[in-house]
């Protein structure tokens, strides 16, 4: 089986790093061509994962014509808002059984679409699968059990990507709520740089403990109001999702969150972390949606505040904690 990973970035990597140990035929597109010479002489990924060796079988092109020939399987690695783009290169390109794997985690800014929306909009003849789930790269390139869950409009290629891919290192499970699962992966990118914030400013685990547990509340409401199901959200891509990305280390979302937390200016932390931030445009997307749906959403209008409207940090810590007194309960 031939499989095809469009953009080098670090989960990508890694992915083709597992997959390379079965039996299936690998090729990486990147448009850097220092990037693909690394990989392919050098046997690593100068830009990301750079400790992590490539095997042979693991081969890097610059011709996007030339990765995704033949290709069974082509998994879209690319930043959220890269996804129409990329996918209109080769939508002409694939053969007519091949399945479009979406591994990225996002909204279209220019629509509000769903990621899986929009590669239906680009390939109406192929089908397309979600693989979500709290994965960090650097893990699974070190061969760390991880858990995934794998979403379909045709669950039957859900089911297939899942039985075909499960291995000794990933676990993937299936879901049919696309929706709620795609949500789930794009939100909790928002609560990580509200950790990063907070964690930056000097508080600690019981502040942590409140915004993760406060932001299920809105991720819920949020998830619900776009016709996900509410079960989805205390999953892989809910609860799962929230604990990898607010907490590790290895979260870019939660490093950006942490350096504007110490007084970094948004642009200056974004260009120091040196890959895309999905949590930064997402905060904005997710804001005008709740808006626009009339939802409150306190944890996300306080980190878009502080984001777009130039609230000082504390603004943060006074608009929620200064909020009216309610029952704990989910209000959904």
């Amino acid at each position: 089986m031939n499989l095809t990973f469009l953009g080098s970035g670090s989960f990508g990597t890694a992915l083709a790093v597992i997959f390379s140990q079965y039996n299936f035929n690998i090729k990486m597109y990147d448009r850097n061509v220092d990037v693909v010479s690394g990989i392919n002489c050098d046997r690593k990924n100068i830009k990301y994962l750079k400790n992590v060796i490539i095997p042979e079988k693991v081969i890097a092109t610059n011709d996007i014509d030339e990765a995704v020939y033949d290709s069974d399987i082509i998994f879209l690695s690319v930043p959220s808002q890269a996804i129409r783009e990329i996918s209109k290169k080769i939508h002409n390109k694939l053969k007519q059984n091949a399945i479009i794997v979406c591994l990225s985690k996002g909204i279209e800014l220019s629509t509000y679409k769903r990621l899986s929306e929009v590669l239906e909009e680009e390939f109406p003849n192929n089908s397309i699968v979600v693989l979500s789930g709290p994965s960090h790269a650097e893990e699974v390139a070190a061969k760390q059990p991880t858990a995934l869950v794998a979403t379909s409009k045709n669950m039957d290629k859900a089911i297939l990507i899942r039985d075909t891919l499960s291995n000794d290192v990933l676990r993937i499970y299936t879901n049919p709520d696309i929706v709620g699962v795609e949500i789930g992966g794009a939100m909790k990118n928002i609560i990580a740089l509200a950790i990063g914030i907070i964690n930056g400013m000097g508080y600690g685990d019981n502040s942590s403990a409140a915004i993760i547990t406060r932001s299920l509340n809105d991720l819920v409401k949020m998830g619900i109001a776009m016709g996900g199901h509410l079960e989805t959200f205390f999953g892989l891509t809910g609860i799962g999702d929230l604990i990898v990305t607010c907490l590790s280390n290895h979260s870019r979302n939660r490093k950006c969150g942490l350096l504007i937390g110490q007084g970094m200016k948004l642009n200056e932390a974004i260009e120091k972390i040196g890959m895309v931030v999905e949590g930064v445009t997402a905060c904005k997307i997710f804001y005008n949606i709740a808006k626009e749906k009339n939802i409150e959403v306190p944890i996300i209008e306080s980190i878009y505040e502080v984001l777009y409207n130039n609230k000082e940090l504390h603004y943060i810590e006074t608009a929620l904690m200064s909020r009216n007194k309610k029952d704990e309960n989910l209000n959904i």
